[in-house]
């Protein structure tokens, strides 16, 4: 099969052939229709996040199984499934057996322990797929595995009560499905962002408000919930200073930058929470949104052989707002 390959740390992608997986038990092969390239992709690349390489990445992956493995009941050859970040826990540690796998410290992570989906065919354990909505095209469904899934857990994580307002700094990838979904579930939404070329998209997207600074926010009256995806950190600390007193800023994107936690929020009882992907049950309901088009991905779509300029649109910051690669 052909797959984009990372030779080693901060190496050149190239096109080139791999092998082909089969399924062991419990497990199936996926024909990919559809791949997200995330900019974690990039962390990855740059050995911001550990693996062994060569490697093929990608985890937003969306497809059709063409096999199964021993012991698969629940899914069939035909199936459109795609597959989150995390696939396995060991089993073993209190966070398996609180059935969070996805804190465990040993888990198997697609495109980080098992090779990823920028390719023609993928292995994948078969209890990490989701089925996709009939209405869903690929597509569209592939960023809601990461992007998708990330926010909507982290406003979900937020626990945000009606009447609540929700401001999201970071209007990119993440950011601009972030907006969506607040608005798909009824809060009052503000985008805080500086750049004015983005302000009629992000209205079209359902902003009922743009700020461009964390004291505009708080002038604006606040926000209850900071929906963090910039990846910028000091973006993020500065927009949190519209704050309301109990609100919650939810980090969920990724930085070496320090993040300042100060007196004025600790005695405005603010709390500063990470996440990422935060069980299946959220991203079922990101995909439901989406299946009904009450969010839509807007992004921009290559062929695999395309997949270096894509990489290189995403690592300078160029894509509006995701790359999806498709297979031949």
């Amino acid at each position: 099969m052909k797959a984009a390959v990372v030779p080693f740390v901060n190496g050149r992608w190239e096109v080139k052939d791999w092998q082909t997986p089969t399924a062991g038990p419990n497990q199936v092969i996926i024909k990919i229709h559809a791949s997200g390239l995330c900019y974690t992709d990039v962390h990855i690349t740059h050995g911001m996040i550990p693996t062994q390489f060569p490697r093929v990445l990608g985890h937003e992956p969306v497809g059709e199984i063409v096999e199964v493995g021993p012991g698969v009941t629940s899914r069939k050859v035909g199936d459109r499934v795609g597959v989150g970040w995390v696939q396995r826990g060991c089993g073993r540690c209190e966070w398996c057996l609180r059935g969070k796998k996805e804190l465990c410290q040993n888990a198997i992570s697609t495109g980080i322990g098992l090779q990823g989906s920028h390719a023609e065919y993928m292995l994948a354990y078969a209890d990490a797929t989701m089925l996709i909505p009939d209405k869903l095209s690929y597509e569209q469904a592939a960023p809601i595995f990461c992007a998708g899934y990330t926010v909507w857990s982290g406003l979900r994580l937020a626990d945000p009560k009606p009447h609540e307002r929700i401001a999201v700094v970071g209007i990119g990838g993440l950011g601009h499905l972030a907006v969506q979904y607040a608005k798909a579930s009824g809060f009052t939404t503000i985008a805080v962002t500086k750049s004015k070329d983005k302000e009629k998209m992000i209205r079209d997207l359902g902003a009922d408000e743009i700020v461009e600074s964390g004291a505009a926010l708080q002038a604006a009256g606040g926000a209850d919930v900071l929906l963090a995806t910039s990846n910028s950190w000091h973006a993020t600390e500065e927009a949190a200073t519209g704050i309301r007193p109990n609100g919650r800023v939810v980090v969920m994107g990724a930085s070496n930058e320090p993040l300042g936690f100060n007196l004025g929020m600790m005695l405005t009882r603010v709390r500063l929470m990470g996440s990422s992907q935060n069980g299946p049950e959220y991203l079922y309901e990101a995909l439901d949104y989406a299946a009904k088009g009450k969010v839509k991905v807007v992004a921009e779509t290559y062929k695999l052989e395309e997949i270096g300029k894509a990489y290189d649109r995403v690592a300078d910051g160029k894509v509006r707002f995701r790359a999806v690669i498709t297979m031949n």
